[in-house]
């Protein structure tokens, strides 16, 4: 973080800590060596989901929720601010603007996060969800059920019965039953833009497929990532299209039985998506990547334990993260709860340069922070900070959930 001051005195957590009513401000891993701090105060307060933008255009803040509201975090300072007060559901940080997006009553909204001017950009289509801002933040994204929708009385087990509800922190624990039942369903759905100035809704895109996880290009207005979502093995998930053309792209193609593929983001140049990839399911792990302008492929491998719910990439491209998961994940990983550092690494090829194949890798792994007292029915969603310097997080490990930091260089004092 940019010139991060450290007022607390560092801590050594021992193996057995005792959760306490508030958690620690610092301290270093003993297992791993890593300085951690706790960046929130709020119980309840929670970081962004790992492919929505939490960090002002400027590099210097974070934005975080709150049960009260919306929340923007100095990454210099660690002085922190409510900016939204209320019941919401936040969309991302704007890439050009110091604004922050979401949604409340219907209605998709911005807020300065400085001067605290608020405006209502437009009021969304019955069952609309916003999910995106483009890079130049001129257009929203979301989607929305056509026709009558589920029936309040009716819906799949384990599926919300409002937007509003939807919005959890903690996974739901029959989540896998409500997947296969809403995409057994076929509803109509439309993906649709608003323009940030006018107001106007546009449909850009129809289907009976679950359309869910839109997610604009960082750097391209038009270019916006959406999956087909509902079990991994029974769909094709990833897709792009054009809002200005409606031009279709298809990402990945299953080559066998039980492939699955997801959990996508952008680079931060917006010239690569990468996905969570494993061939067959919950045996072979890779981290994969597509470039939008080539077409060109690589995979990297890695090791059972090593495998994450989510990672993420820095801004230069040359570290990604992961937040692990526990034996309950799709890796069923005997020793996976942990935050991890990966440095990429490309095979050497000796053989046919051809630009159709994949690229081979591995990714090397580090262990950042011990997740073993974190219950993963939380997803820790991990991200870089802009300057690269330390990895983001959400955790329960101490009851409670705060937002969290750990450097990823090792700490010098012990």
């Amino acid at each position: 973080m940019v010139g991060m001051r450290f007022a607390a005195v560092f801590l050594l957590l021992p193996a057995a800590f005792a959760p306490a009513a508030e958690p620690p401000e610092s301290w270093i891993d003993p297992d791993t060596g890593h300085r951690v701090i706790r960046l929130t105060k709020e119980p309840g307060s929670a970081s962004l989901y790992f492919n929505q933008n939490g960090y002002t255009a400027d590099g210097k803040h974070l934005i975080y929720t709150t049960p009260a509201g919306i929340s923007v975090l100095n990454l210099e300072t660690r002085q922190s601010r409510q900016v939204v007060e209320g019941r919401i559901r936040m969309i991302d940080a704007g890439r050009k603007h110091p604004r922050v997006y979401y949604t409340r009553d219907g209605a998709a909204w911005w807020t300065d996060i400085h001067t605290g001017e608020s405006r209502k950009i437009a009021q969304l289509p019955q069952r609309g969800g916003i999910s995106t801002v483009n890079a130049d933040e001129t257009l929203l994204a979301g989607t929305y059920i056509e026709g009558a929708g589920l029936d309040y009385n009716q819906r799949p087990a384990g599926a919300p019965a409002t937007a509003s509800q939807a919005h959890s922190l903690d996974q739901p624990r029959n989540k896998g039953q409500m997947m296969e039942d809403r995409l057994a369903a076929r509803l109509p759905m439309a993906m649709y833009t608003v323009h940030v100035e006018t107001g106007e809704v546009k449909v850009v895109h129809r289907a009976t497929d679950w359309l869910n996880h839109l997610l604009f290009s960082p750097t391209r207005p038009n270019l916006l990532m959406f999956c087909h979502e509902g079990p991994w093995h029974k769909v094709d998930r990833l897709w792009t299209i054009d809002t200005a053309t409606g031009k279709i792209t298809k990402i990945h193609s299953r080559t066998m039985a039980m492939e699955i593929w997801g959990h996508e983001f952008w680079s931060a140049d917006g010239k690569t998506i990468w996905y969570d990839l494993q061939t067959p399911r919950g045996e072979s792990f890779w981290l994969a990547s597509y470039d939008v302008d080539t077409g060109r492929r690589s995979w990297y491998h890695l090791q059972r334990d090593e495998w994450s719910i989510h990672f993420n990439i820095s801004r230069d491209g040359r570290l990604f993260c992961g937040d692990g998961g526990d034996p309950g994940q799709v890796a069923r990983a005997r020793d996976g709860q942990w935050i991890y550092l990966f440095r990429p690494e490309l095979l050497p090829n000796r053989g046919i340069d051809d630009p159709s194949f994949i690229q081979p890798g591995v990714l090397r792994a580090q262990r950042l922070v011990n997740m073993s007292k974190h219950n993963y029915r939380l997803e820790p969603n991990v991200s870089f900070t802009p300057d690269q310097k330390w990895v983001v997080f959400r955790s329960n490990m101490f009851g409670d959930t705060y937002v969290f930091a750990v450097e990823v260089e090792r700490a010098q004092t012990q």
